[in-house]
């Protein structure tokens, strides 16, 4: 038995289909949605991780600060090498009779020589030639030897060509 209603039978039946494509349609919308808040929150918590992203830099910070002292050490090293070498030269040049200069005059690396080595901190190093030289001390003579051992193993030989 028909009910007597304002549409017919192939009316509902295509409302009916119409609804189903829309309710489909809105499924299939709220899983995309759900998909990209998850991938949202898997972005969010690889990049806002603080924690690792923190631990991350704090080790590269430590392979950078041991790369430094380690080149700060070769740098000392070197220095001291080139510095024991320049005294060599001066003594050389000093004691030889091509020298020009007046025998009071001191080695260009004399005050290098007159500081306490074992006093020299990195920062010390860095300091200014004329506040090494501004304490008073008493000029050594140019045929005189430093107190210390040479570091690259080079004695320092005393003026015997005068």
């Amino acid at each position: 038995i028909e009910d007597e209603t304002q549409v017919s039978r192939a009316t509902q039946g295509e409302q009916d289909n119409y609804e189903m494509h829309v309710r489909a349609a809105n499924i299939v919308r709220a899983g995309e949605s759900l998909m990209k808040l998850v991938s949202d929150l898997k972005q969010f918590l690889i990049l806002n991780d603080f924690p690792s992203v923190n631990e991350a830099i704090n080790q590269r910070n430590q392979q950078l600060r041991s790369l430094q002292e380690e080149c700060d050490k070769k740098l000392i090293a070197l220095r001291d090498e080139i510095s024991i070498d320049l005294y060599e030269l001066e003594e050389e040049y000093y004691s030889s009779s091509y020298s020009l200069c007046d025998s009071n005059d001191l080695p260009l690396c004399e005050a290098y020589w007159r500081q306490d080595f074992a006093t020299l901190s990195p920062e010390s190093l860095s300091m200014p030639l004329a506040a090494a030289t501004a304490e008073p001390s008493v000029a050594p003579s140019q045929s005189s030897t430093p107190s210390h051992p040479h570091v690259n193993g080079h004695g320092a030989v005393p003026a015997e060509h005068s």
